[in-house]
């Protein structure tokens, strides 16, 4: 640490800190994650290894990186780049929703990080306007800060995060429902963020899990089987019975002021079905991003960097009938 000058605590958790520092021969600005006691834990020192060695896969523009590891008095430290300013500060700035010039470069970028880390076998499920960093130019970073939990899957779940701590949170329902199709739980969790850049608004809000819950099936109709049977298997829900309706309020109806193309870029994220649900390879096909050649003009570039693991070529997305 004697290179670093610290700045100050930007926040802390159950395993460490993380500083604000600077460094004293460049000057600059970086976060450094600092372990608590990981030389004496060996549940610390299994996850600080399991993190590190996902984040030096993880590099790309879109995500915030990790530029350096060291210890020191048997205390281990992770050195990031340093972005402080989240798409939940913008919102506070504009209540009722991001202005129309960033919402699309935000989103595809959102897009492409996400669909970085699905491809590396990386699902990260914690997609918020919390953790959407943005620059005070135009990029915007995924913060990718949270612990792993490797699966008995290929794919590593990004987080130690349980269900019943995903209060207010529009992930809950893919975590419940979908939790065994991976890449489908970081696309709805996009819709979702994509709603709440657009009009300041969560699309599901609700005062418990169950009310969540309910807000879902009145916007898409009744739980399709397989949901009905993960929902009575999940202990969060033990003693309760599954939210019905008779009529549906859909999108549309919820969204009247969207844009046609993003309201359709939603749905589709959105699918309740997760097998359907497209990857984000081709979410960034989709129409919004590409009909009057944004994507082309600003990005084309790196959409690959999407691709990665999945196999087959891009295939562009028409809106949904």
């Amino acid at each position: 640490m004697e290179k670093y000058e610290n700045l100050g605590l930007v926040g802390e958790g159950s395993y460490g800190i993380v500083l604000k520092c600077r460094h004293r021969d460049t000057g600059q600005i970086v976060a450094i994650k600092k372990f608590l006691d990981s030389e004496d834990h060996k549940s610390v020192r299994k996850i600080a290894a399991r993190e590190i060695k996902m984040l030096k896969q993880l590099r790309h523009e879109n995500l915030v990186n990790l530029l350096e590891v060291f210890r020191r008095k048997r205390r281990l430290y992770l050195v990031f780049e340093f972005v402080d300013h989240t798409v939940l500060d913008e919102l506070e700035r504009y209540p009722r929703g991001l202005p129309t010039a960033r919402v699309r470069p935000c989103l595809l970028q959102v897009l492409r990080a996400v669909g970085f880390c699905n491809s590396n076998n990386v699902v990260h499920r914690w997609t918020t306007p919390v953790n959407v960093f943005l620059r005070i130019v135009d990029p915007c970073y995924f913060c990718i800060f949270l612990f792993q939990e490797a699966s008995q899957h290929p794919f590593k779940c990004h987080s130690d995060i349980r269900l019943n701590e995903y209060k207010q949170s529009p992930l809950m329902f893919a975590c419940v429902c979908v939790c065994e199709r991976y890449r489908a739980v970081d696309v709805w969790a996009v819709g979702c963020v994509a709603v709440e850049i657009q009009t300041g608004e969560p699309v599901f809000p609700g005062d418990s899990d169950i009310d969540q819950l309910y807000q879902i099936v009145k916007c898409f109709g009744n739980l399709m089987p397989r949901h009905r049977e993960l929902f009575y298997k999940n202990p969060v829900f033990t003693g309760l019975k599954v939210p019905e309706v008779h009529a549906v309020e859909p999108l549309e109806k919820r969204l009247p002021r969207l844009p046609p193309l993003l309201l359709d870029l939603i749905k589709q994220c959105l699918y309740m079905d997760a097998d359907t649900r497209p990857p984000c390879s081709r979410l960034l096909q989709h129409d919004y991003f590409t009909a009057d050649g944004f994507a082309d003009k600003r990005f084309s570039q790196h959409l690959e960097l999407c691709n990665g693991a999945q196999s087959g070529p891009y295939h562009s997305i028409k809106p949904s009938a």
